[in-house]
């Protein structure tokens, strides 16, 4: 369990291929901290940490996560955003994000405001339920308030610390982006999905 508060970035260093699996090996200043078998969330997708040594850490991707997030597009030199999990002693100072990516997002457009940024992104029309104005969506694992929505558009807001401390700043127009929808929501959907199959039976 995390809380999208994003606590560094780490840049991918070498990437090895086992069959349908892919294994990265990903350099940050938390990484030398790590122990085996810690779950971590890097760009929102929660991995579990398989070996540490000189500064870096190696996580395994299955082929279920690479066809549902953009881990495939990873390649040597990605910045991505890495948050340990969430101790239950402490303030939930984003939301609850449980590193179970739902799908990707495009970035439609990106807009500097001289003091902020917006990002602009377009999900499959499926999620649309999904997504409300000033809810809360992780993107790419960090947590963000989401406005402008439309049934398949929606916009967020960067402030200067979150652009300069995640990999925001790398993102452009054609991007994809990993999403999870706030959870919450996702059990409302559900309960109503099967209400109204029950009534239509």
């Amino acid at each position: 369990m995390f809380t999208g508060i994003i606590e560094t970035t780490g840049i991918i260093s070498d990437i090895r291929a086992t069959g349908t699996n892919l294994t990265f090996l990903i350099s940050s200043s938390l990484s030398t901290s790590f122990k085996i078998d810690q779950s971590v969330s890097h760009n929102g997708v929660c991995l579990t940490v398989e070996a540490v040594r000189d500064g870096e850490h190696e996580v395994t991707a299955i082929a279920e996560t690479l066809e549902k997030t953009n881990l495939g597009s990873w390649k040597p030199g990605t910045v991505v955003n890495i948050e340990q999990c969430m101790q239950m002693n402490g303030r939930l100072d984003g939301h609850i994000v449980q590193g179970h990516v739902d799908t990707v997002a495009t970035c439609i457009s990106r807009t500097d405001l001289q003091g902020s940024w917006e990002f602009r992104f377009e999900i499959a029309p499926e999620f649309a339920g999904l997504i409300i104005e000033k809810g809360s969506i992780s993107i790419n694992g960090i947590s963000l308030t989401i406005f402008d929505v439309t049934r398949t558009n929606f916009t967020v807001a960067i402030i200067p610390y979150t652009f300069e401390h995640t990999n925001m700043q790398a993102l452009q127009t054609g991007d994809l982006v990993n999403i999870e929808f706030d959870i919450i929501g996702k059990y409302i959907n559900r309960m109503q999905q099967l209400q109204q199959t029950s009534i239509n039976n």
